[in-house]
């Protein structure tokens, strides 16, 4: 149950630029985390895109500055080990550096914060959802896979 919040000013990214760059994204994630790239996986996974206005961004506390981009990725503690977390940074950066068209080497024009959540405090469908339900459901799906 990832869920991923990218935050850019508006008009940064084009928007067929944009909606490549959110898949892209959900699709770099669901790979990091080892989950299948199923639809039920894909139904699960949400991408938030949060247009900021030029003001709303202040570099060194001074209006305007190249752009910039923080992404936001949350999901249940224990889905990523520290590799997972380094190789899912990676790819986001390139991901939104390539989209943004920006050069890669403006490593600090993207963050990337992980946000890990304890198990017990996920919930959907108004009921808590813990980690080992997601694997359980990971390895149905798996096998649903391999059965096709």
């Amino acid at each position: 149950m990832p869920l991923i919040d990218v935050y850019a000013v508006e008009d940064t990214l084009a928007p067929e630029t944009a909606s490549a760059l959110l898949e892209e994204l959900a699709t770099i994630l669901l790979r990091w985390e080892g989950a299948p790239d199923t639809e039920f996986f894909r139904e699960i996974t949400w991408v938030y895109l949060h247009p900021l206005p030029a003001t709303a961004l202040a570099v060194g506390g001074r209006p305007g500055g190249s752009p910039r981009f923080r992404v936001e990725i949350t999901v249940p503690a224990g889905a990523l080990s520290q590799r997972r977390k380094e190789g899912l940074v990676a790819d986001v950066h390139a991901a939104v550096t390539a989209a943004a068209g920006l050069e890669p080497e403006r490593a600090l024009h993207v963050w990337t914060l992980i946000r890990e959540v304890p198990d017990g405090n996920w919930g959907a469908a108004g009921q808590v959802i813990r980690f080992s339900d997601l694997l359980a459901v990971s390895g149905a799906e798996r096998e649903k896979v391999a059965e096709s």
